[in-house]
C-alpha cells in the first residue's frame, strides 16, 4: 500500500477533510474505548501472545471487531485494516486503520495509558487521526485542515524553545545506550516514559515537548501523520525521514518515530543520534 503523505506526514495542498466525518470518527473510536473498559482491570483477563510475541486479548479482538462493523455499515466500500482480523477490502478509494488497543501491555495490567488508534486516508493522503484514551476519558483528534482537538477542545503543540527543561517520553529505554541518556541529561532534558501514543497525544496537546519510538507498525503510527501536523508539530522517522515510509527492516514493525513541537526536533534527532 502507498501512503501519500509528504515530509512531515500530511498530505500536500489536500483539501480539508469533512468536520463530521471527523465527528463520526470519534464516535466511533469512544464506542470502541467503552467496551474496553468493560475488561479494564477485570480479574479474569485473558492474555495471550501473537505470533511475535506480542499480547492480545479478548478485549483487543472485540474493539476491532465493533470499529469494523461501524465502519463497514456505513461506508460499505471503503477498505478497512487492523491489528487483529484480516483487511477488507473495498473500491473507495478511502482505507480505516484500526489498532483497537494500543499499549496492550499497561491495559493488561491496569494501567490506563492504553488507547484506541483510528485512522483514515483519502486520494489525498492522511485524512484523520484519533487517539482516544478511554480510561482517562481524553480524546485527542485531528483532521485535515481542521486542526487538532483534545476533546472538542482546539490544542496545539507547546512552545517550548530549548531542550534545559523539554520533556521528551518514549514507550520503553530498549536500544537506549548509557550514552544517549547522558546525553539527554546532559542537555537538560527531563526524558520520561509516558508511553504508546499517549506519549504522542501529550504531545500534541502540547503537555509535553517530544516522544520517540524506535519500532512500530503502521497502525500505530499512522494516525500520529495526521495528529502532529494539525497541532502544529513535527513527525519523522527516527533517522530525520519521512514518518510515513518505512525505516525498518521488519515484515511488521516497520516504522520508527520522533515527535516534537517542532521547534526542538533537529536538536532532538541530533542527541538521539550522537
Amino acid at each position: 500500500m502507498t501512503h501519500h503523505v509528504t515530509d512531515d506526514g500530511t498530505g500536500d495542498d489536500a483539501p480539508p477533510v469533512d468536520s463530521q466525518l471527523l465527528d463520526q470518527a470519534v464516535g466511533w473510536a469512544r464506542q470502541a474505548g467503552e467496551l474496553t473498559l468493560e475488561w479494564f482491570n477485570h480479574p479474569e483477563l485473558d492474555v495471550d501472545h501473537k505470533h511475535d510475541g506480542s499480547p492480545v486479548t479478548a478485549a483487543d479482538k472485540a474493539a476491532e471487531h465493533l470499529l469494523r462493523e461501524l465502519i463497514t455499515t456505513a461506508y460499505p466500500d471503503d477498505t478497512v485494516r487492523g491489528e487483529e482480523h484480516d483487511d477488507h477490502i473495498g473500491t473507495s478509494g478511502r482505507t480505516w486503520v484500526i489498532d483497537p488497543i494500543d499499549g496492550t501491555r499497561p491495559f493488561s495490567r491496569g494501567v490506563g495509558t492504553f488507547s484506541n488508534l483510528l485512522y483514515l486516508e483519502d486520494a489525498d493522503g492522511p485524512a484523520i487521526g484519533i487517539v482516544n484514551l478511554p480510561a482517562l476519558g481524553e480524546t485527542v483528534a485531528a483532521g485535515r485542515g481542521l486542526g487538532c482537538f483534545a476533546n472538542g477542545v482546539p490544542c496545539r503543540v507547546s512552545d517550548t524553545r530549548a531542550l534545559d527543561g523539554a520533556h521528551l517520553s518514549c514507550t520503553s529505554f530498549d536500544g537506549w545506550s548509557p550514552e544517549r541518556f547522558a546525553r539527554m541529561r546532559s542537555a537538560g532534558v527531563e526524558v520520561r516514559t509516558w508511553g504508546d501514543a499517549y506519549g504522542y497525544a501529550l504531545v500534541a496537546s502540547g503537555r509535553i515537548d517530544a516522544m520517540c519510538d524506535p519500532a512500530l507498525a503502521w497502525w500505530d503510527i499512522a494516525p500520529l501523520l495526521v495528529l502532529l501536523p494539525e497541532a502544529g508539530g513535527t513527525i519523522t522517522s527516527l533517522s530525520g525521514g519521512p514518518a510515513g515510509e518505512r525505516s525498518i527492516d521488519h515484515p511488521e514493525y516497520a516504522y520508527s518515530a520522533v515527535a516534537t513541537n517542532g521547534v526542538i526536533h533537529d536538536e532532538v534527532l541530533r542527541l538521539l543520534h550522537g
